[in-house]
């Protein structure tokens, strides 16, 4: 059992295909949630769960699982997972490396022949990346009982399809209740999506706590007028406006020394006319911290500058929150596990903040959690570029298997 290891290739070899799963004509990977691509990123995963002996269950808002009933009756299961949706011309690792590597430990496990102390369960989320419908990490929230099911079944997508409908469609609408299964703990490994790991050259990141996310939509309305005769002093123009707010967010996190990010992702403008004064302009704001409080403080200043920015260019301003959800801090003593189990493999290991959202952060209303991270060449994510060397997948996942042992109790 001490040289128990993953099968690296059978890992590579399922994520390089389910990655070609959802290709349109130029080559670009696209599987929004419930779409008919991401129904065949679920069949093949479902197939492989089949393949390495598990049990498929899937609940109504679409979350899959591959369940492999050990250990006595009643007993709480381990949870591994992430999510296979991806964002427009994605890459392939985010989330499909937490869904794939989770399977590729309990299929090592099973091949081996151990019997774990408890149940062990791998799960893909529904709808993580939030792009066709809102919010993200849907599947996870519901599953942790943050939003109703029926709520959640009846959201709209971008495209006017019903969330509920389109999991019909594609046959992934499961008759069991989210949260069916209570988890006694849950573990997700995932490429880093940002530089530091690759940076500083450590292979192992030990994610002990997970940012706050603020998101929310401003509309500005002032007055439309010809951009050659008003001048500029009698002008109510919202496009002004709305670049005083791009400018006052930059000035502020920049003066700090806190690790506070804010991004205007999305902005619009009305008429959109190089000649006229914009009338009215929308834009979105991500603030993200890892403490509550210094998120709150954010969210205030915000407000604040929003009514005297109002005054100041004779505009309306309002505010829509999209998205609010609270920092998260790990089990110190998985996060601890993470670091052991990095150091008995020889490698080096950093204890980290995510400053990107996850399905762990939902599950972990429910059971302790954690995060396993590994390096992102040149810390790109949400893009084709997106790449992990061999080597680093191979390692998270053998890492990954070791805390599973630990924690399923399989000796070692």
């Amino acid at each position: 059992m001490t040289d128990l290891r993953i099968n690296g290739a059978r890992l590579l070899g399922r994520l390089q295909a389910l990655g070609e799963i959802g290709r349109d004509g130029e080559g670009r990977l696209t599987r929004l949630a419930a779409s008919d691509t991401d129904r065949a990123g679920r069949d093949a995963v479902a197939g492989w769960m089949r393949d390495a002996g598990l049990e498929v269950m899937v609940d109504r808002i679409g979350n899959l699982f591959g369940v492999w009933q050990a250990g006595p009756e009643g007993a709480a299961p381990l949870m591994l997972g992430s999510h296979i949706d991806t964002v427009i011309n994605a890459g392939i690792y985010d989330g499909c490396y937490g869904v794939l590597g989770g399977l590729e430990v309990v299929q090592t496990l099973r091949e081996a022949g151990v019997q774990p102390a408890r149940p062990i369960v791998v799960a893909a989320f529904t709808n993580e990346e939030g792009v066709r419908y809102a919010p993200d990490m849907l599947g996870s929230l519901v599953y942790a009982g943050g939003l109703d099911v029926d709520e959640a079944l009846a959201t709209i997508g971008t495209d006017g399809t019903v969330l509920g409908e389109e999991l019909a469609r594609i046959g992934y609408a499961g008759p069991h209740e989210p949260g069916f299964l209570r988890p006694h703990a849950y573990l997700e490994l995932h490429i880093e999506q940002g530089p530091v790991l690759e940076r500083e050259g450590v292979p192992i990141g030990a994610v002990e706590n997970l940012q706050g996310i603020s998101w929310q939509r401003v509309t500005i309305d002032g007055v439309a007028n010809h951009a050659g005769t008003t001048p500029m002093s009698m002008r109510q123009d919202a496009g002004q406006a709305a670049a005083r707010v791009v400018t006052f967010l930059r000035d502020r996190v920049a003066g700090s020394n806190a690790p506070t990010v804010a991004t205007v992702g999305c902005m619009a403008f009305e008429p959109n006319a190089i000649n006229v004064i914009p009338s009215r302009a929308v834009f979105t704001v991500d603030l993200r911290d890892p403490d509550e409080d210094r998120l709150r403080a954010e969210e205030d200043a915000l407000a604040r500058y929003l009514d005297d920015l109002a005054a100041a260019e004779g505009v309306t301003i309002s505010v829509e929150r999209l998205a609010r959800f609270a920092p998260v801090t790990f089990d110190p003593a998985i996060v601890q596990a993470i670091e052991e189990a990095a150091a008995a493999h020889g490698l080096r290991s950093r204890r980290m903040t995510s400053g990107a959202g996850h399905d762990a952060q939902m599950i972990a209303r429910i059971c302790p959690a954690a995060m396993i991270f590994v390096p992102s060449a040149g810390g790109i994510s949400h893009n084709p570029r997106e790449h992990t060397a061999a080597a680093e997948l191979e390692a998270g996942a053998s890492v990954l298997l070791d805390v599973v042992r630990k924690l399923t109790g399989v000796s070692p």
